[in-house]
């Protein structure tokens, strides 16, 4: 059985990382809609498919989860949920 080096461990560990944090949603919706995905959405892909998911929802999320979907986006204008303010 052959050891690894010391630097292909440290490459290794470095790309780990490197993949997990590629996957980390951290946008304005993600952060001010966490627990409204978590809530209503746990169960959709980073492909689109949560945010479609939030705004059939726009009734009950956040107040602030509302905000960051209607200033971001697709979204950015559009007042999901009523008349504009």
């Amino acid at each position: 059985m052959r050891s690894v080096t010391f630097p292909a461990f440290v490459a290794f560990i470095g790309l780990s990382g490197f993949a997990t944090g590629a996957f980390a949603q951290t946008g304005p919706v993600a952060t001010s809609c966490a627990k409204d995905i978590a809530k209503f959405c746990s169960g959709k892909r980073h492909d689109g498919s949560i945010r479609i998911c939030l705004e059939s929802k726009y009734a009950i999320l956040s107040g602030a989860c509302k905000k960051a979907l209607d200033t971001t986006g697709g979204g950015r204008g559009k007042q999901l949920g009523g008349t504009k303010k």
